[in-house]
């Protein structure tokens, strides 16, 4: 059994107040693995975004514990959530947010320059980070260059470049064609075979045959989990 990276022991969160409350999660129990391509799924309203929102420590539980590399982030202040993100959890937002007027180098240098580090190192980083995406011959062009396919690569690059032990993906395939989306899920699934934890929120059943693990989720509840 490879190691655990995030522990979720009785998530519930609720929205609104008295007759407009609405329970988005009812009590998650869920771990995810290193070394392991996790997918969940379920239709719109089920809950997958308010968890993903939770698993980035965007939003706090009201009820129940989330331990990240064995530390509990629900007790944590926001100070120290932010240390978090910036040191272990890579995120790739469905709308990637890359930014036009920098280079793709740039792009995927920038979480290392506002965390302090050198402009030069930062840098190199990003290049062997480009080579490992074969995409080093573009470091100088701007995302808009790309298509959308290597524009998922390069936001899967920054998310990469802290060197983050855990990756999570919002509907990285959503707006891809099959070829498109079929690169980006090998190049994820081997991130999570060389160690890394890699959690995948997807409405594409075109990828599942990737994934080690699916969970489904439904009315704010899992309702199934399988192994592949």
């Amino acid at each position: 059994m490879n190691q655990v990276a995030i522990s979720c022991k009785n998530i519930r969160k609720s929205y609104g107040v008295n007759e407009c409350r609405v329970e988005a999660l009812k009590g998650i129990n869920l771990d995810i693995y290193h070394g392991e391509l996790t997918l969940m799924v379920g239709p719109s309203g089920s809950g997958k975004t308010t968890l993903l929102s939770i698993l980035t420590t965007i939003l706090t539980p009201d009820e129940g514990d989330l331990y990240i590399l064995d530390k509990n982030a629900s007790k944590m202040t926001e100070n120290e959530k932010a240390e978090l993100r910036s040191k272990s959890l890579g995120v790739v937002f469905q709308s990637l947010y890359l930014i036009p007027t920098l280079t793709i180098q740039e792009n995927i240098a920038l979480p290392l320059l506002v965390a302090g580090e050198e402009e030069k190192v930062a840098n190199e980083k990003a290049m062997d980070i480009l080579k490992r995406l074969n995409m080093e011959k573009r470091a100088d062009f701007s995302p808009l260059s790309l298509s959308r396919g290597q524009q998922q690569r390069v936001a899967i690059g920054r998310a990469m470049i802290n060197e983050s032990s855990i990756l999570v993906c919002d509907e990285p395939t959503s707006s891809l064609d099959q070829a498109s989306g079929l690169e980006v899920m090998g190049f994820l699934r081997d991130l999570a075979h060389a160690s890394r934890a890699v959690f995948v929120v997807t409405h594409d059943h075109r990828i599942f045959p990737f994934a080690d693990r699916i969970v489904s989720m439904n009315d704010g509840l899992l309702t199934t989990e399988n192994e592949i």
